[in-house]
């Protein structure tokens, strides 16, 4: 089922992460509490999941800002992973996640990983392709760039991922990292990486 995005019925879960955006941009004063808001994340997915949600590629294409990451840590007595507390980003360290499609029909395209502190920005870029039944977006960082000054000082292919760009398409899901979208709108999405950790980005432009 595709996601409609004009409902009028507003699950609690979507009010409560977008008191979390509100309170990130200094819309208003109070932000929910950490559980608060990995408890409205799970809702989100749990939702996302028994509805049969889907998103378009379409609707990820953009720049978006990191407000909430959850992290994951071992389970001593399961033996399994299990979710940390979670944190707001500081504000004075802006990290952005970018999609821009290259061939939208495929669901393919660039995926960028900004880091900006002050006058220094760290971006890492590399091919992305959505598997839109899925809601998944796998990834592989192939470039870095650092500028100082929006003036570039370094620029160089890496190899932080495990395939070269050009081969990236034909390998299995399963080498590469990625993210599950279950909450995708103009204002926000949400997602679980690969690693079992929750995150929450808010629209930049």
């Amino acid at each position: 089922m595709t996601a409609d995005l004009t409902s009028t019925a507003i699950p609690d879960f979507v009010s409560v992460l977008s008191q979390a955006k509100n309170a990130f941009q200094g819309q208003v004063s109070t932000r929910p509490k950490p559980e608060i808001l990995v408890n409205a994340l799970l809702q989100a997915e749990k939702a996302a999941k028994q509805q049969r949600l889907t998103y378009s590629f379409e609707s990820l294409i953009g720049k978006w800002r990191l407000c909430f990451a959850t992290g994951t840590k071992k389970a001593r007595e399961r033996g399994g992973i299990v979710l940390g507390k979670g944190l707001y980003v500081p504000k004075f360290i802006a990290i952005y996640l970018s999609f821009a499609a290259l061939e939208q029909d495929l669901g393919r395209g660039e995926i960028g990983n900004q880091v900006q502190l002050s006058s220094v920005s760290l971006q890492l870029t590399g091919p992305a392709q959505y598997l839109g039944k899925k809601n998944l977006l796998a990834f592989d960082f192939t470039q870095m760039l650092i500028s100082l000054f929006s003036r570039v000082v370094y620029e160089k292919p890496i190899r932080s991922g495990k395939v070269q760009s050009e081969d990236f398409y034909n390998q299995p899901i399963a080498k590469l990292p990625f993210f599950a979208f279950f909450l995708v709108n103009e204002n926000f999405i949400a997602a679980r990486g690969r690693g079992g950790g929750l995150a929450l980005w808010i629209r930049e432009n």
